[in-house]
């Protein structure tokens, strides 16, 4: 069993990686207080349908990579990730095969998993500090690119605090959305979603887990992203005080 966090170093130390102090706030990069190697960053910028990524080699460190996207809080400490709105409304750039801007973390090592091993899950703790209108997706599973383009499945977490997950009811089809819970803007709350043994669950704040109807997704082989998803037309910001993923 491999596990993979994405935690300020005070709690890393738990697990046997070094400490650094997280009073160094925005001066120092997330990927100096966080370990950030099993990921890769998407980002709003770049050539149409050709978004910037940054490497896990280059998001190490201290002096590793920071914008003014994806930074680390001076106040909290936490990983900030900003959208500044939808292409019709900013300058931001999409994927090719999507209409929404992203500052997102792709799982990156191992690069895709089987949904039908005993254990694959992800976890956030977050708040999601700015939203003006429809929704962002703060968490989900996407299909392996050599599959299909869709994902499996994506927590949305809206304007008015409500959390919901989109299923995919097959590998091109679109989604059933499923009601998860609810936080007032500005709330902090966690989240787990699984998805092993060929059953996709999702838990709120440590709430008992809600199992999903996968449909006719068949298992595609998966990975992990997390992060900010913008779905609308406004800016964004999420701040993540961790994110962990265990296979």
């Amino acid at each position: 069993m491999a596990i993979k966090n994405l935690l300020p170093i005070a709690l890393l130390a738990l697990v046997h990686f070094s400490p650094l102090a997280m009073a160094q706030g925005s001066a120092c990069a997330p990927g100096g207080t966080f370990d950030l190697s099993k990921w890769k960053l998407q980002l709003p910028t770049g050539k149409t349908g050709s978004p910037d990524e940054v490497s896990a080699s280059e998001l190490k460190g201290c002096n590793g990579y920071k914008s003014e996207y994806f930074f680390t809080s001076p106040d909290d400490g936490s990983i900030v990730m900003k959208v500044p709105g939808s292409p019709s409304t900013s300058s931001c750039v999409t994927t090719a095969n999507s209409e929404h801007c992203r500052t997102e973390l792709r799982e990156n090592s191992p690069s895709k998993w089987s949904p039908s091993a005993s254990k694959n899950r992800l976890f956030g703790d977050l708040i999601v500090k700015q939203i003006n209108d429809d929704r962002v997706v703060v968490g989900q599973i996407h299909i392996d690119g050599s599959i299909s383009t869709k994902p499996v499945c994506e927590l949305y977490y809206s304007s008015k605090g409500d959390l919901t997950m989109g299923v995919n009811r097959c590998r091109t089809c679109g989604q059933n959305t499923f009601t998860v819970g609810h936080v007032p803007v500005g709330q902090r709350f966690t989240y787990e979603i699984r998805y092993e043994s060929s059953i996709l669950s999702v838990s709120l704040n440590g709430q008992a887990f809600q199992k999903l109807d996968t449909f006719n997704l068949e298992n595609p082989d998966s990975y992990f992203k997390a992060g900010n998803y913008n779905q609308g037309n406004g800016p964004t910001e999420v701040h993540f005080f961790a994110i962990r993923v265990t296979h």
